[in-house]
């Protein structure tokens, strides 16, 4: 779930348990405590490192599965008129399998989506249990204030590991990338255009994934009980899967536009693309209007929503199948 990573709070293992359990007069216990078996350990039985694995690996797998998709989505956004003509995703295709490395080049920037999404993945995780847990002692448990600020802590933090990689990224991903791979990129923007140009986007990425993620939960569970009501178990990993579908495909296009402005943002100035006097966000949207008109601000949303949309089952499946691989381990540890 592209961005992805951001799955709803009552859904998150700790929050899960805890919704089965009666409540209890005795004090919140924090999940990041002081050393020892009783404090490392979270709900369902497994570690808070398990969760931060199963996370990232959840993360990178969604990621690399839908990487050629998320390519397209680069291609079309990235193309300025009329240094370029607008593509379509037939022709973003073409395009991009047309030169060299075939259909390969669809996967190139796929190192700098790795290193970017496991550890965002990771540090996603571990700030939102941290806040939590802080929040809550604060607080009170099950307390919705503390539960929506720790998810907006945590993206704040993973947006920051992840977009440095993420400009790295679109930037291989777009035809005759003048970068051989990811660290001649780094060194070579660092070089030219300092530390800043890693986090030029970043504002931008924030401010997209806080609707996002609103977008995308409610749909969520709005989803989730009308096709509950029709399958026999509405807990079924079909219906979770189905259910993010839609809200991932919904949330991606009515996001299109800040996801438009983020791209050209950490693609300025590389292959003929726009730079921009501003990065200001109000700026990049004036220019992309007045040279593209209105519609220039949803280029792309047709393969980010076919990124969106599968790539929440993929990460679902795959967090569920490595917490039930942890879930095991443990079991045999302890006999």
């Amino acid at each position: 779930m592209a961005a992805d990573y951001r799955t709803p709070d009552r859904l998150l293992p700790s929050a899960a348990a805890a919704a089965t359990e009666e409540p209890s007069q005795d004090p919140p216990k924090p999940v990041l405590g002081v050393a020892g078996p009783a404090a490392a350990a979270t709900h369902d039985g497994l570690r808070f490192w398990q969760y931060m694995l199963a996370g990232s690996v959840a993360g990178v797998v969604e990621h690399t599965a839908m990487f050629p998709v998320d390519t397209l989505k680069t291609h079309m956004q990235a193309a300025s008129p009329p240094c370029r003509p607008t593509l379509s995703l037939g022709a973003a295709l073409r395009a991009a399998v047309a030169g060299e490395g075939g259909t390969l080049a669809l996967y190139r920037g796929l190192p700098a989506m790795a290193l970017g999404a496991g550890p965002a993945h990771a540090v996603y995780f571990s700030v939102y249990e941290f806040a939590k847990s802080r929040l809550s002692d604060r607080f009170g448990p099950n307390n919705p204030a503390a539960h929506a600020s720790s998810g907006v802590l945590a993206t704040i933090a993973s947006d920051a590991v992840f977009t440095p990689m993420d400009t790295v990224k679109q930037r291989l991903q777009l035809t005759s990338s003048p970068y051989s791979g990811v660290s001649h990129c780094v060194r070579t923007v660092f070089r030219d255009e300092g530390l800043r140009a890693f986090f030029v986007s970043y504002r931008t990425t924030v401010l997209m994934n806080a609707p996002y993620t609103a977008v995308h939960f409610s749909t969520y569970e709005a989803a989730k009980r009308v096709l509950g009501d029709m399958a026999a178990d509405e807990d079924s990993l079909a219906v979770h899967a189905t259910a993010g579908a839609a809200a991932g495909a919904l949330a991606a296009a009515l996001t299109t536009p800040l996801d438009v402005v983020k791209t050209q943002l950490q693609c300025q100035g590389v292959c003929g693309c726009e730079r921009f006097a501003s990065s200001s966000i109000r700026d990049v949207f004036r220019t992309i209007i007045k040279r593209d008109g209105y519609v220039g601000l949803m280029r792309g949303w047709k393969p980010r929503m076919l990124f969106h949309a599968p790539a929440a089952a993929i990460c679902w499946s795959t967090y569920e199948a490595s917490k039930s691989f942890f879930e095991r381990f443990n079991e045999k540890r302890r006999k």
